[in-house]
């Protein structure tokens, strides 16, 4: 399921195949390159930063910010608009370490090009010729494969397993905002054979090293469970032991104790560049020991010149507002339409689509409603024309579903973004391993897979 001249391009070897591909020697010569620049950033990490800049005020810059300050460091986090401006607020706001995969999977190629060319799709791309949006595709289909997206779910399992526990600590912490427990998390189908995409991905997750509880359920147990599914839903998943936030509440509140922790967060700041200084580094005119960069689909736009070469597309993501007879007691997901609703308050949030284009331009209403019309006979007591706070965020997706996170070619710039459709369930842990990596100068093995130069 989606529910995915720098020193990186001088060591890439020339063994490298087009379609991605690497014999035996050139895997071993890449090995010991990305070794020889952690060794090398290990060497230059002789002390403890002090001051850190985090440009970017959503769960992942705000997460890593925090943890910082557990380190004793202190913080300034810049934003060009403000807090949870981006992407962080009204995404589904869901914590599902158990289903939290890489987006590039064999499911996404089935669409075929007549189908991701059409607005009402739930992954849309709009026709362009705009050679990197293709350059992101092209890599993008590659790694959809299932040898690929084994691998690197691999890599995700041992920062899922962390996910929960940080957001736990962050609460017991000061941060005064509940995560709610999913009674109920129900993923529906209209009949049994759509739901066997699900099942075959479980137990591929299960192979993987990740285990997640569920329960097989036809319609009418589905609708014990969940009152608010329509009779049109014949089969159903019921997940457990994950949860869900009200994701701007959330991120708001996370700011609020980085504050009340002595952090300054500035809103309306436009980073346009980083000055390494060698000893110091310089952000908006004011000097630094390292800076942490969380810009979400505009990651690559300042990290780009300190060697991460990864292409960050934004995958936009749509949600909305309605009144229902029936607010559900969890998440309700519909896979085989990609549509995400979850309980905020006395509404339900209605959340969907992939669309890969430029993060800044105006929401589509077609998008919106193309939402509305795949849940509306899904639901029962729902008023799908009774939308409020319509939305539209960037969602930043990388071509191998893994995020970037840790030391770019300069010792004292940090990535950390590229979490797809994850960067609300692994930002705290994203953040707590970060500041780990930046106050010891040793890279977490959950984040080995993740080094922004790969």
């Amino acid at each position: 399921m989606a529910v995915t001249t720098s020193n990186a391009e001088l060591t890439r070897p020339l063994c490298w195949q087009d379609n991605g591909s690497a014999n035996h020697e050139c895997r071993e010569t890449m090995t010991s390159a990305v070794a020889r620049r952690t060794i090398e950033g290990m060497a230059e990490h002789t002390s403890t930063p002090k001051h850190v800049a985090v440009v970017g005020a959503g769960m992942v810059g705000l997460s890593t910010a925090w943890f910082l300050q557990e380190h004793g460091v202190s913080v300034t986090v810049l934003d060009r608009e403000g807090v949870a401006a981006g992407s962080s607020w009204g995404n589904a706001g869901w914590l599902t370490p158990g289903i939290t995969t890489p987006l590039p999977e064999p499911a996404v190629l089935k669409y075929g090009v007549r189908a991701v060319l059409s607005p009402s799709s739930p992954v849309y791309v709009p026709p362009t010729a705009n050679p990197r949006l293709v350059s992101f595709l092209t890599r993008f289909a590659r790694n959809s494969t299932a040898r690929r997206w084994e691998r690197a779910m691999q890599a995700l399992v041992p920062i899922n397993r962390r996910s929960l526990a940080a957001f736990d600590v962050l609460g017991e912490n000061g941060v005064a905002a509940p995560t709610h427990e999913a009674k109920s998390f129900l993923a529906a189908y209209r009949t049994a054979d759509e739901r066997t995409t699900l099942l075959e991905e479980i137990e591929q997750i299960h192979r993987a090293g990740q285990g997640i509880e569920f329960d097989v359920l036809d319609g009418d147990e589905a609708r014990g469970v969940e009152p608010s599914l329509s009779d049109e839903v014949g089969a159903a998943i019921r997940l457990h032991d994950q949860r869900f936030i009200n994701p701007g509440e959330y991120v708001h509140a996370l700011a609020d104790s980085v504050s009340a922790r002595g952090g300054v967060i500035r809103s309306g700041v436009t980073v346009d560049d980083i000055v390494d200084r060698g000893s110091k580094v310089e952000v908006d005119g004011a000097s630094y020991d390292a800076v942490v960069l969380a810009t979400g689909a505009w990651l690559g736009n300042l990290a780009r010149r300190f060697g991460v070469r990864t292409l960050v597309q934004a995958g936009r993501g749509y949600s909305f507002s309605i009144p229902i007879e029936h607010v559900p007691s969890g998440p309700v997901y519909f896979p085989a339409q990609r549509v995400a609703c979850t309980p905020l308050g006395d509404r339900l949030r209605v959340a969907g689509m992939m669309e890969f284009r430029a993060p800044d331009a105006p929401l589509d209403a077609r998008r919106i409603g193309a939402i509305s019309e795949a849940a509306k006979p899904l639901l029962r007591g729902a008023d799908l024309d009774a939308r409020q706070d319509e939305w539209v965020g960037a969602r930043p997706c990388t071509p191998d579903g893994l995020p970037l996170v840790g030391a770019t070619r300069s010792p004292r710039v940090y990535a950390a973004g590229g979490h797809g459709m994850w960067g609300i369930t692994l930002g705290p842990a994203t953040g707590q391993l970060l500041a780990e990596q930046m106050v010891t100068g040793r890279v977490p093995a959950e984040l080995a897979a993740f080094n922004p130069l790969r």
